[in-house]
């Protein structure tokens, strides 16, 4: 048998196979082109070698040039990979750029192409100085090969070294062996027979490695595409035979030293080996591991991710439908699917419907605690192929289908939705027209999506309950404000029960009581239009503040200390609501009367200052210390009235007045009174 024969055979049969998928695949791209050429003087040179080991062809200058033709376009095309990365240093001392490499390698191979024809002349000695002079060129040649692998791996990012990688392993084995075997060569003063008939099958395994690197590097403008079935039966049967061939040995190996019972214990050993390789042969879950394992590693993904993702964020982005309508398109169109349902956990751990796409209403809405398809998500958060399962109810241990999930018409998958590692719902998505089965790449992009649904879902919802709970706080607020108000109401009340006894036959008194009738009934009237409105006060409108306070001073005349207006000389208008302006300023004078003993003093001071209308209301009463000022006074539901008072009128009073773009400050000394100043955008009159 002719060792170098089979060896460089196997290496042309790879390098030929590399040589169709690249012209097949080829894009027009420098890059591209240079490959197909390398590849080309790869098997041309390793066919010449393998005819040149049965003595078919004996001149040694074919063999040379092809060997040149093949290391030159290896050359040049790690030459122009480097030249596309980057201007190239070595350790930051020595710059190579690639003008400086490509004469380098032009003159060492003219040097090599003019030494052949002079090697078939030279006589018996000079001919031993010329082939050791051609080896240390080789060396030399490989070395350059060597240096341009580096510079290509050391100047490549982190997401090129990815696409490389293999092809700088592959080619730099081919080039490193024949660095060692040249070496060899030059310094024992001749060629390794077994080197050289080891070389072929050394080159030929480099093969798989280069046509991953030319599959991951869509720069080369070359798109290899091997069946996947192909490679997984290919990678079986390589698998079988290893395993095969181990098992023997370590057969022999047993009958070997096994003394009297070696060949039954060969036999045994043998056939129990062989029931496990057909275990694991028809083991499912192993093929399939296999399976994914060959498809992540060494296949092009199936999806474009940037595509695919830009056009599930636009579909949840939508506005056409509600939020969970679009999650559900969105989900489902990954799969080329038009529908399906989406249910969503509760907080009693129950999972309910929620809305559907295309799809029947389920005939159970709520699933209950012990449902076998939420515990099964629950525990494995595994996507369900309804089909799979039907199969191989194996791969999913378990899981039983519950019977309302087999009714649904068209149901195919199940996809958990995850939120913080949580199962927060499920989507069954139902059948596709155009795509009857899903791979690992299927499931891990439904997976993946599944949580950012999960995510959007959750921020829905919780928009959701967020705009419900202003709703309830609003409507709480409106509340707290309508029974302040009648609080008010009802001490005026009060107020003339308490008085009736002793003033009913006064004239005035009597004028008084209808006076605050009239003013309980009008409020009492914008308190029942408030309920049915839920607003508090009208539109805005210009008012004279000068004529508001003289009102609101009047109205709180009844009550000592009366209060005194000091109102300003001019007019000066702001835009407010009347009625909510007058209980702001009315509920301060009224909580100044109150701080105050009768014989005190309030004053309502008005003044216009760089453009904003400044009421002063100071009283000498009891005054508050800075802790009271700056933690309760303004907090709501925190008074000072004992169960009078309800603690929201001074809170309510500021957020008006800054909703008018105004504010309220206070100043106070315990035991010498208050001042508290509104300030207001004044405005200039439109009337």
């Amino acid at each position: 048998m002719n060792i170098g024969f089979i060896s460089y055979l196997f290496a042309f049969i790879a390098y030929t196979a590399l040589t169709g998928l690249l012209i097949t695949s080829w894009r027009g791209r420098s890059l591209g082109r240079l490959l197909i050429l390398a590849s080309s003087f790869s098997a041309l040179w390793a066919g010449v070698s393998a005819l040149s080991a049965l003595t078919l062809i004996t001149f040694p200058g074919i063999l040379q040039l092809l060997e040149l033709g093949r290391d030159t376009f290896w050359c040049l095309f790690l030459l122009k990979s480097v030249q596309s990365n980057s201007s190239q240093k070595i350790d930051g001392l020595i710059s190579i750029t690639p003008i400086n490499l490509f004469s380098t390698f032009l003159a060492i191979a003219s040097v090599i192409t003019v030494l052949i024809p002079l090697l078939a002349t030279l006589t018996a000695n000079s001919s031993l100085i010329s082939r050791d002079a051609t080896l240390g060129i080789w060396v030399a040649f490989n070395i350059i090969a060597l240096l341009l692998l580096e510079q290509l791996f050391r100047n490549s990012t982190k997401e090129q070294r990815w696409a490389i990688k293999h092809l700088c392993i592959g080619i730099g084995c081919i080039f490193a062996y024949d660095f060692f075997m040249f070496a060899d060569a030059l310094l024992f003063k001749q060629l390794n027979l077994a080197l050289w008939n080891a070389r072929g099958i050394v080159n030929g395994l480099m093969v798989p490695l280069i046509a991953i690197s030319v599959a991951r590097n869509p720069k080369w403008s070359l798109d290899i595409y091997v069946s996947r079935n192909v490679v997984f039966q290919s990678i079986t049967l390589m698998g079988a035979g290893i395993y095969l061939l181990v098992m023997a040995s370590a057969g022999y190996y047993i009958r070997f030293y096994g003394g009297s019972w070696g060949s039954t214990l060969q036999i045994a050993f043998l056939s129990g080996t062989g029931a496990l390789l057909l275990i694991i042969l028809f083991s499912g879950t192993i093929r399939a591991k296999v399976r994914v394992f060959l498809s992540k590693h060494f296949f092009n993904y199936k999806y474009d991710y940037r595509e695919e993702w830009l056009r599930f964020t636009q579909t949840l982005a939508d506005t056409d439908d509600e939020v969970p309508v679009r999650v559900v398109r969105a989900m489902s169109a990954l799969v080329n699917s038009t529908g399906g349902s989406l249910w969503i956990k509760r907080d009693t751990g129950q999972y309910e419907f929620n809305c559907n796409l295309n799809m029947p209403d389920p005939i159970l809405r709520i699933t209950p605690k012990d449902d076998p398809l939420c515990n099964f998500l629950e525990k494995d958060q595994w996507l369900i192929d309804l089909d799979e399962y039907k199969r191989n109810p194996d791969l999913y241990s378990g899981f039983i289908s519950p019977s309302w999930l087999t009714v649904i018409p068209n149901a195919w998958l199940v996809v958990p939705l995850l939120f913080k590692a949580k199962i927060f719902g499920f989507i069954i998505i139902s059948r596709s027209q155009s795509q009857q089965s899903i791979n690992w790449e299927d499931r891990d992009l439904l997976k993946m999506a599944g949580q950012q649904a999960a995510s959007h879902l959750a921020q829905h919802l919780s928009e959701k309950a967020l705009t419900q709970a202003r709703q309830f706080e609003a409507f709480n607020r409106l509340s707290a404000y309508v029974v302040h108000d009648l609080k008010n109401i009802l001490a005026q009340q009060s107020l003339i029960v308490s008085n009736s006894e002793k003033h009913k036959h006064k004239p005035e008194f009597v004028d008084d009581v209808i006076e605050t009738v009239r003013n309980s009934v009008k409020r009492m009237t914008n308190l029942m239009e408030q309920m049915k409105s839920g607003m508090r006060g009208h539109s805005s409108q210009q008012i004279d503040l000068n004529s508001l306070l003289s009102e609101v001073s009047t109205a709180y005349a009844t009550r000592k200390p009366i209060p005194k207006l000091n109102p300003i000389q001019k007019k000066m208008f702001v835009h407010a609501d009347k009625e909510q302006l007058a209980t702001v300023f009315g509920h301060i004078i009224q909580n100044a009367q109150d701080a105050t003993p009768d014989d005190g003093h309030v004053i309502i001071g008005v003044s216009l200052v760089a453009g904003e209308a400044l009421v002063e209301i100071s009283d000498d009463g009891c005054g508050m210390d800075p802790e009271f000022i700056k933690k309760r006074l303004f907090h709501p539901f925190d008074s000072t009235k004992g169960l009078t008072g309800m603690g929201i009128g001074v809170y309510e009073s500021r957020e008006y007045i800054r909703s008018l773009n105004g504010e309220i400050n206070v100043k106070s000394t315990p035991g010498e009174g208050s001042v508290f100043c509104i300030t207001l955008p004044a405005i200039e009159s439109i009337e």
